[in-house]
């Protein structure tokens, strides 16, 4: 029984990173329209949010990935690996849309 609680304990759970930058238009409207609710959401409780500036260096655990240039960009990570991708806030109905076919995968 110790060593299912030790693989439990160590597991990673699901997060929703966000890459944003200052100034970035399509993060504010992101925010604006999803951000302020994102908490409240079932696709929080599988992925919550983690807000990393893409300016800044990048922490240990995502280092491996690549191709970030363009904010705002969600990656959806699982176990330190990447699930899938959102490059850029393409409106409220759509993000949800892609949000939800990347969280079926885990």
């Amino acid at each position: 029984m110790s060593l299912w609680i030790l693989s439990v304990n160590n597991a990673k759970a699901a997060e929703l990173v966000m890459f944003e930058s200052e100034g970035c238009e399509w993060c504010e409207a992101w925010n604006e329209d999803i951000g302020v609710v994102y908490d409240k959401t079932s696709e929080a409780k599988i992925a919550p949010l983690r807000r990393i500036n893409i300016d800044d260096d990048r922490p240990v655990d995502l280092s491996h990935l690549e191709g970030l240039m363009y904010t705002p960009t969600f990656v959806v990570m699982k176990d330190g690996l990447e699930v899938g991708r959102i490059i850029g806030y393409p409106g409220e109905d759509f993000f949800w849309q892609l949000l939800n076919e990347i969280i079926k995968k885990i």
